[in-house]
């Protein structure tokens, strides 16, 4: 019978397949209808799973059945450096979703840059954009506004959100730069991340996150690119005062892209304001797009203020608006109001 053929697999590939998915023996087993010591045993070479068994295991890691017959398990790429994330007990660790989606990150660029060569016979642009932690945000900002042609008139001319995003999206694929949404992951894990690379460099945001959200990571992520610093970016695990450096200035980068200074004196909100103190609504009624901790954009009124201090206190509150959104969310698909507005907005500090 099928169950009783064994599969002739390396105990090497399974145990790269299970750790490379971010799965212990426990959660695997579960996840695989099998005994947690049989799961280690197979991985000790002690034994082997039949063909249905490893075809379980497949699904779980999320492997073609193929892979687990290579020579040898393939080299892992190194991990991304740095996270964009929501507040979160587990910053710093990776779900197996979230190592799912880089995977496919890579899989889906790898795909694209095939089928151009094919279909076209060379070589996509090369995204050669660079920046400097050196330049003024502002300046990187004018420049990759410049690059992606999106211009005051287009912007004014938006029905809404979605059209923002898409029209984001557009220009930087138009740039070179490829443009994912993950789809299994949190967005109480991870907001986006980016693979910085010559050809067909790649941008990702999370899908479940509001739109707003999506259009200023895509934003962030692309200064990464600029920077050559791909990766994920985040907000509440200890980094250095490097990283922490680089993380404000692609925010600011981020913000001005968005709301250029000279749009920002320009508006009704600004002409009108008298004091030095900012209402949220104030702030909400210039950009509706921007509210990152630390990030310094120029409808910030602390722009270029030490942020550190006030880190962990708006990250808090921060994940709080953010949980009493998907509490609302819930609720009103519990009273088949679903299907209603746009997706929840997260505000941006």
């Amino acid at each position: 019978m099928a169950a009783s053929v064994k599969a002739l697999v390396k105990h090497e590939l399974l145990m790269w397949a299970r750790t490379s998915a971010h799965l212990s023996v426990e959660d695997a087993a579960r996840k695989a209808q099998v005994k947690e010591e049989q799961l280690a045993a197979w991985e000790r070479g002690e034994g082997q799973p039949s063909i249905p068994q490893l075809r379980k295991l497949g699904r779980v890691y999320k492997r073609p059945l193929a892979v687990f017959y290579l020579p040898e398990p393939p080299k892992t790429f190194d991990a991304l450096r740095d996270f964009r994330r929501l507040p979160a007990e587990m910053a710093g660790k990776q779900s197996p979703e979230l190592a799912f989606e880089i995977r496919r990150a890579r899989a889906r660029r790898e795909i694209a840059l095939d089928l151009y060569q094919e279909l076209t016979g060379d070589e996509p642009k090369a995204f050669l954009s660079t920046a400097s932690l050196t330049e003024e945000p502002e300046g990187v900002a004018a420049r990759l506004r410049e690059l992606l042609g999106v211009k005051r008139t287009e912007a004014a001319s938006w029905r809404n959100v979605y059209d923002a995003f898409n029209r984001w999206r557009e220009a930087l694929e138009e740039a070179g730069v490829l443009a994912f949404q993950a789809e299994d992951v949190e967005v109480s894990e991870i907001r986006g991340f980016s693979l910085s690379e010559r050809l067909f460099p790649a941008v990702v945001v999370n899908i479940k996150d509001a739109v707003v959200g999506r259009i200023f990571t895509m934003l962030h992520e692309a200064t990464h690119l600029m920077l050559r610093e791909g990766g994920l970016c985040d907000l509440i695990e200890e980094t250095s005062r490097a990283q922490e450096r680089i993380e404000a200035f692609c925010n600011h980068v981020a913000g001005a892209t968005l709301m250029p200074r000279a749009w920002v004196l320009e508006a009704d909100v600004v002409l009108q304001h008298k004091g030095t103190q900012w209402a949220d609504e104030e702030i909400a009624l210039l950009a509706g797009l921007s509210r990152e901790p630390g990030g310094g954009g120029p409808s910030s009124p602390r722009a270029g203020e030490d942020h550190r201090g006030l880190l962990s206190e708006e990250a808090r509150q921060f994940q709080a608006e953010f949980e009493a959104q998907q509490e609302e969310a819930q609720q009103r698909k519990a009273l088949g109001l679903e299907g209603e507005g746009f997706a929840p907005r997260i505000a941006w500090r």
